[in-house]
């Protein structure tokens, strides 16, 4: 029992560290899109270059990332009590992994001309299309780089070497950002399809991949400092990759199935900005997708993504010992302590989203970054959803189950394909709506499912606590979304132009500030635990501090 505050406080300072980094990449991840979609829009040629960068993230996923992500903490995890401390093993299965994504890395940019023609509409011109599969032969190569960069980057997360991961993408960013400066220095004016260079396509797309490349090198000397040694190291029986093997499968099977869905996605947007293009509208479309899908990832990064990558190597500890009842206490902080910023940012953000967007998006056009702020808002209503089943899915893969996964991606493809297929006959302009709509309803529909299934594996989750501690901050967040969107509304009536970037940003500042005093005190007036904990030293601080 003694153990458990020095547990939460490693894990705390764990998130911290990782929250850190994912602040600063997201923060620079931001000015990236910001500066591409100010460079191209969210036209056809910004669809061009979205198709093409978007490839090496969909087949790294496919071919390398779910299945890394989902074998390599469990197995390092288990081999640490070998006689070597695991070394062997890790080498094993680092050979294996490199094989495997350096094969994937020829396939697949050989295959660019195909793979281009695959996710986007079919109704593109020859000058959309090659400009598509230049692109694409110069991002692709970034499979290698983004494989090699989990592969170090889940060594040193076994090792209890948590910031170097989240940090690195930071000098990704960074690379980009440089890349598209440049291309915004010699081409100030945005370029239409038919007008690239190869200078403008070199430019664009290998600043892109050397960026990938410099993220993975830099977790190389973390890895040595850890006292880390890859030796290639072949052979892979006698060393439990068997069920490697099988956890393997069933989450290739499951990304594969996600991958399959967003092709739909990305032939659905790619023809709503052709359709768009043709009656010269601007709306929403792949790109204007993409970069919403940034927006709503920023809290899911931060947050979620953070404390549960910290209490994945608890979580699979736990199922590797058969103890039910940890596993259960770490779902319930894995479901609580997200939910204090995750449900007033939910409302937050719908209440506020088309501003965000304009401010983040400064160099588009207001009519650009409203279309992106609308896509996002339809998304944002699933980020909480989002972040059960993700937790759910990482409590089934430390039990190196990854069929329920699949079972649960099956549920996700299948309401979310169907949303796409309704928002490919509804007018170009709302499509990107119906499309976040149906990601929402997806993975709401997937994560009730997969609390089902969690109790006929553990029985009890114990929910009340968690349940309680939503509808209380639900209910805060609701009313201080209503009162923050009657203030922005006074404040329009008072002359803010909410459609200019400094008339945003004020209503994002003083809208947004409103907002979480409201919210943060009413849940702690409800006496919600989690906000309780993160108010109560401020509130000391303030009492102890002479009138």
């Amino acid at each position: 029992m003694t153990d458990a505050p020095s547990g939460e406080r490693s894990l705390a300072r764990s998130s911290a560290l990782m929250a850190a980094g994912t602040v600063v990449s997201r923060v620079l991840g931001f000015g990236r899109a910001a500066l591409l979609s100010g460079a191209l829009g969210i036209g056809l040629a910004a669809d061009t270059f979205q198709v093409a960068n978007t490839l090496p993230n969909q087949f790294y996923l496919l071919l390398a990332g779910g299945v890394l992500n989902a074998v390599l903490v469990p197995q390092i995890t288990k081999a640490a009590s070998h006689d070597d401390g695991g070394h062997a093993f890790v080498n094993r299965l680092l050979t294996l992994s490199l094989a495997l994504l350096v094969g994937a890395t020829v396939v697949v940019t050989l295959a660019a001309p195909l793979l281009v023609r695959i996710f986007a509409t079919r109704e593109w011109n020859s000058d959309a299309l090659g400009l598509a599969v230049a692109f694409a032969f110069i991002c692709l190569p970034q499979v290698f780089f983004y494989g090699l960069y989990t592969l170090f980057g889940q060594v040193l997360n076994a090792r209890g070497q948590f910031a170097a991961y989240m940090w690195a993408p930071a000098l990704a960013n960074l690379v980009a950002i440089g890349g598209l400066l440049w291309f915004k220095l010699a081409h100030p004016e945005r370029v239409e399809v038919g007008d690239w260079t190869p200078g403008m396509i070199w430019i664009l797309a290998g600043t892109a991949t050397l960026g990938v490349a410099v993220q993975a090198a830099a977790l190389w000397l973390p890895l040595r400092a850890s006292g880390f040694r890859y030796r290639p190291v072949w052979g892979f029986r006698g060393v439990g990759l068997r069920s490697a093997s099988t956890v393997a499968g069933w989450t290739f099977a499951a990304v594969a199935l996600s991958q399959a869905g967003y092709i739909v996605t990305s032939q659905v947007m790619t023809r709503a900005t052709h359709l768009l293009d043709v009656r010269d509208e601007g709306g929403a479309g792949l790109a204007a997708y993409g970069y919403a899908f940034l927006l709503f990832m920023l809290p899911h990064s931060l947050i979620t993504v953070s404390l549960v990558t910290a209490l994945f190597t608890r979580l699979s500890q736990a199922a590797h010992r058969g103890d039910s009842a940890a596993v259960v206490a770490d779902l319930g902080s894995g479901l609580r302590m997200p939910a204090v910023l995750l449900v007033p940012g939910t409302v937050a953000m719908v209440v506020l989203g088309t501003q965000v967007a304009r401010v983040a998006f400064f160099d588009n056009t207001p009519d650009e970054s409203a279309a992106i702020g609308r896509v996002m808002v339809a998304m944002m209503l699933g980020l909480v959803p989002f972040g059960w089943l993700y937790l759910i899915q990482r409590v089934f893969y430390a039990y190196e189950d990854a069929r329920t996964p699949f079972r649960l991606q099956v549920v996700v493809t299948v309401v979310a394909t169907a949303a796409n297929l309704v928002a490919a006959t509804v007018d170009p302009i709302h499509t990107g709506i119906v499309v976040g709509l149906g990601q929402t309803l997806s993975n709401l529909a997937a994560a009730l499912l997969g609390f089902v299934l969690l109790r006929r594996r553990l029985g009890s989750l114990r929910l009340h606590p968690s349940i309680r501690s939503y509808v209380r901050l639900g209910l805060a967040s609701l009313a201080a979304g209503a009162l923050t969107w009657l203030g922005v509304r006074l404040m329009e009536s008072a002359g803010i132009d909410g459609r200019s970037w400094t008339g945003a940003f004020t209503e994002v500042v003083v809208g947004g500030g409103v907002f979480v005093v409201l919210a943060l005190g009413l849940a702690h007036a409800m006496r919600v635990q989690e906000v309780a904990l993160l108010l109560d030293p401020v509130v000391r601080r303030l009492r102890r501090r002479p009138s």
